[in-house]
């Protein structure tokens, strides 16, 4: 069941994407000045519009990047001389990382907000990927592409998506579909430029020019305003209170504090207490072990048997093309009110469509069978995109969506980091990539109907709960029934009495 919305903007946005204090201090000791941050009831539109936009293009340089990495796939086996294992592991770090980094992103958020948050992100995925040109060795790579660039775009990717589920409640199903289209739209674009800077510079120089392009980050970080001022926090007011002195007071405050960090940005009591959160991050978790991987090894697939880079390349573009198309209407599709409550459904459903494609690849490397399969890959990735942030939204309340995000996040990061390297061992023992598509088309399938099966189990049981609470209620009840010549007439009191003194008092008959 999708818990209600808050009823005001305050409940909703909570204290995670409120403006720095930088501009209330500028103006005095007093607070904030409302004309600077004006206050909005239900945004909706308006500004959000441009907060949408802009997180659509930070998806597009953050979540559609590790999959162009098997561009240089082979250049980088050559450069280093390393297995397929070796260098499936730059791009699994970095999609490991990206999502694993959700905690220390939300003590960023809580902190600084998420417009500098999105902005630093950009600076360090530009550093990261700009020093990685001069790597030496895989492990060089594995830190500047994997750990620095990863971190980066988790920076920046987290708090997008946080800050736009502020600004869009009532269109949020669009709003949450129309932002997926940046991953589409990296996709789309970033296999084309990979490309030609491959072809133009060599990796090296390519990897330079793409740490200048993820700058761009920063640029749109910058539009992302806040909804609402910022308000003290309770905890940051009784922090001024006496402490222990000592070294075991120091790390008894130490302890301490670790302790509520994680309870508050990783959300292990919603995991524990919130089933329906269980289940969905269990499958999401389980899903991640083979979602990505068909994505890493598609274009080293097609170039292996024969096929000419660009034409290997042109198959991701396709795939980026089909989700831009059919992300949109999907949104506009699912915001209607029927699917209120079948969001879960549906993307299961999309989720085991997408598992069952990757056998497709097992029929033939040639590209019109890896065009269909790019194809049905697309439509389907494009429902479970759409949905994906709608149903963690439907599952857990708002104000609580970063911390379930942060740990949902972490949980991914396990599966996404084992998930390429066990492909690229699976490679290097067989040398047959069709292995690869057998095995993430059983994972992704099988994780599709854990999610189906499990949610049907727990509607079903909430059902038969509120189906048999009224029965048990009104059983609870005693009937009192009374003979029919029983007649029983008012009392007055001692106030009738004194209105009404005329009045005599009244007895029961007939008992």
């Amino acid at each position: 069941m999708a818990p209600q919305q808050p009823s005001s903007m305050e409940e909703q946005s909570g204290e995670l994407c409120e403006p720095e204090s930088e501009e209330g201090e500028k103006q005095g000791p007093g607070p904030p000045s409302d004309q600077a941050h004006p206050v909005t009831d239900a945004p909706d539109g308006g500004w959000g519009w441009v907060v949408l936009v802009a997180t659509i293009l930070v998806l597009a340089l953050t979540l559609a990047f590790p999959s162009c990495i098997g561009i240089f796939y082979l250049d980088l086996q050559e450069e280093f001389q390393a297995s397929n294992s070796e260098t499936s592991w730059v791009p699994s770090i970095m999609t490991s990382v990206l999502h694993a980094g959700g905690p220390l992103c939300s003590v960023l958020v809580e902190r600084f907000g998420c417009r500098a948050t999105v902005m630093f992100g950009g600076v360090l995925s530009g550093f990261g990927m700009a020093v990685s040109s001069f790597s030496r060795s895989t492990v060089d790579l594995y830190i500047t592409t994997g750990v620095i660039t990863g971190l980066g775009f988790c920076f920046s990717f987290q708090p997008a998506v946080t800050i736009l589920g502020h600004y869009f409640v009532r269109r949020r199903p669009f709003a949450n579909a129309m932002s997926s289209t940046g991953t589409a739209l990296g996709l789309s674009t970033l296999p084309f430029l990979g490309d030609y800077l491959q072809n133009t510079l060599g990796w090296r120089g390519s990897f330079l020019v793409l740490g200048a392009v993820l700058l761009n980050c920063s640029v749109c970080g910058a539009v992302m305003r806040p909804v609402r001022p910022r308000k003290p926090r309770k905890s940051e007011v009784m922090s001024n209170g006496p402490r222990p002195a000592g070294k075991k007071g120091c790390v008894l405050g130490i302890s301490q504090g670790l302790a509520s960090s994680l309870r508050k940005h990783m959300a292990f009591d919603l995991f524990c207490s919130n089933l329906r959160f269980r289940v969905f991050s269990l499958g999401i978790t389980w899903m991640m072990l083979g979602f990505v991987v068909p994505l890493i090894y598609l274009v080293p697939y097609a170039t292996a048997h024969k096929m000419d880079p660009s034409r290997a390349a042109l198959l991701l573009s396709i795939l980026g093309f089909v989700n831009i198309l059919v992300r949109p209407p999907v949104g506009v599709l699912f915001s209607l009110s029927w699917f209120k409550g079948r969001h879960i459904y549906v993307f299961s459903a999309a989720l085991l469509v997408n598992g069952l494609s990757n056998s497709i690849c097992c029929i033939s490397a040639s590209f019109p069978v890896l065009l269909m399969y790019v194809l049905t890959y697309g439509l389907s990735m494009s429902v479970v995109g759409s949905l994906m942030f709608t149903v963690l939204m439907d599952t857990v309340e708002m104000n609580r969506f970063p911390s379930a995000l942060g740990l949902l996040s972490i949980m991914e990061s396990v599966t996404l980091l084992i998930g390429p390297p066990l492909a690229g061992i699976l490679v290097d023992r067989t040398d047959q990539y069709t292995y690869v598509f057998v095995a993430c088309s059983i994972s992704v399938a099988l994780s599709a109907l854990f999610l189906m099966v499990s949610f049907y189990w727990l509607d079903s049981r909430d059902a038969a709960q509120k189906n048999s609470s009224p029965a048990s209620g009104s059983a609870a009840k005693p009937a009192v029934n009374l003979a029919m010549d029983c007649q029983y007439s008012s009392v007055p009191t001692d106030v009738d009495k004194t209105n009404n003194p005329s009045s005599e008092a009244e007895t029961v008959t007939n008992v």
